[in-house]
């Protein structure tokens, strides 16, 4: 965990809102806007990207937008009520006015388009992961040090209510040591996302689960600031053609890691493509004083605390005897943790208004922005190696930093 904080984000801890602040344990967090400045921004990928409200934003203007089929170009001007579009980024990086990119392309050119936006002299929001390899990690963490500018990854897992929550209560020490947590994210049916409508292969064809896990890491990074240092990891997969011909020379639908951290904790993150599993993303953490698991299988979230009380199981043996209590999800959304026009549900969990607002208040604020580069990569690069170590039947191996 970063114990020294930079000049930028010291000046940015000291412009946010204190209610606000608060839920953060490390980083500061946007509060109520205190400028009237317009940040002008372009938003680039006409599916993903429309989910986004950067058009509500106080400090926002929608400057232009892009995408590489007209339909969704217009898709993209409709929804943000904006008459500039470019066909494409590289076109739209021309444009002088725009400070700021949205980045909502595919995940293989999420690197080379990052660098390019970096290079255009703007700053970046790009969807996840941040990078598919350890090559591309290190050339994208070099162009944001080398052009100073602010770079966040939109991870909505980060900002889901249940983890804001589980976020106060770090801070708080609620949970006293949080000595082991789990993360999961299962998305079956996902093949349906494979293939464009004129059958032609998407770039989710075949793609390995560990190299999509940030759903999952953030869960436990975003919360304790903690570094996973080891993996060990399992996957599953069958004799599907799925599996023989895709690009990332994947075998597995499935992958489950266990992780250890820098502080000798442990973190088990699964993520799941195929079988019979409930659609979910949700986190536990486990703490000597208090755990908190988020909502599955039909039970809504809840706290257990460590307690003194004992009673007996069935075959007669002690057993300590912890309470158990429902904890009805905080709605953030509706809070002043957002300006009042984003108050609303939005994708993920209600998460997309908090990484718009996050964004765009770094940069008026000009600090670093809460999931900057070295949080992406500390997200991202553990499922890079949980792959590799898969792919080597479980061989124990080392994650890099890149603090």
């Amino acid at each position: 965990m970063n114990k020294t904080l930079n000049r930028r984000r010291f000046i940015g801890a000291l412009g946010s809102a204190v209610g606000a602040a608060v839920l953060s344990p490390r980083f500061a967090f946007a509060g109520l806007p205190v400028s009237d400045r317009k940040v002008r921004v372009g938003v680039v990928g006409g599916g993903f990207g429309r989910s986004f409200f950067f058009n509500e934003h106080p400090n926002c203007t929608v400057e232009a937008v892009s995408d590489l089929i007209p339909e969704r170009r217009q898709g993209l001007m409709d929804t943000y009520k904006c008459a500039k579009s470019y066909e494409s980024l590289e076109v739209l990086l021309r444009d002088p006015r725009i400070e700021a990119v949205g980045l909502f392309t595919p995940a293989p050119d999420h690197a080379k388009h990052v660098m390019q936006t970096l290079n255009a002299g703007k700053h970046v929001l790009c969807a996840v992961p941040a990078v598919l390899s350890l090559e591309e990690a290190r050339q994208v963490s070099e162009t944001v040090k080398r052009t100073g500018l602010n770079y966040m990854m939109a991870e909505t897992s980060a900002y889901l209510q249940t983890v804001i929550s589980a976020k106060k209560f770090f801070k708080e020490g609620a949970f006293g040591t949080v000595f082991s947590s789990a993360g999961q994210y299962d998305h079956p049916g996902l093949e349906e996302l494979y293939y464009n409508k004129d059958g032609s292969k998407t770039w989710r064809y075949g793609l390995a689960p560990m190299l999509y896990p940030t759903h999952v890491t953030a869960l436990l990074i975003a919360v304790t600031g903690e570094r996973l240092t080891t993996v060990s990891c399992n996957g599953w997969g069958d004799d599907s053609r799925i599996l023989k011909d895709n690009p990332y020379k994947n075998p597995f639908w499935n992958e489950y890691a266990f992780f250890r951290t820098n502080f000798g904790h442990s973190f088990f993150g699964k993520v799941c493509w195929k079988g019979a599993l409930i659609g979910v993303e949700r986190g536990e953490w486990h703490g000597d004083k208090m755990s908190y698991y988020s909502e599955y299988k039909g039970l809504d979230d809840h706290q257990v605390f460590a307690n003194e009380e004992w009673t007996t199981d069935r075959g007669g043996y002690i057993i300590a005897k912890p309470k158990m209590a429902f904890h009805p999800r905080q709605e953030w959304w509706k809070t002043d943790m957002l300006p009042e026009p984003m108050r609303h549900g939005s994708g993920h969990e209600d998460s997309h208004c908090f990484i718009t607002h996050e964004f765009i208040d770094s940069i008026v604020n000009n600090r670093e922005p809460e999931v900057n580069i070295r949080e992406a990569l500390a997200y991202t690069v553990p499922g890079i190696i949980a792959h590799e170590s898969a792919l080597k039947n479980g061989e124990q191996m080392t994650i890099p930093s890149f603090d």
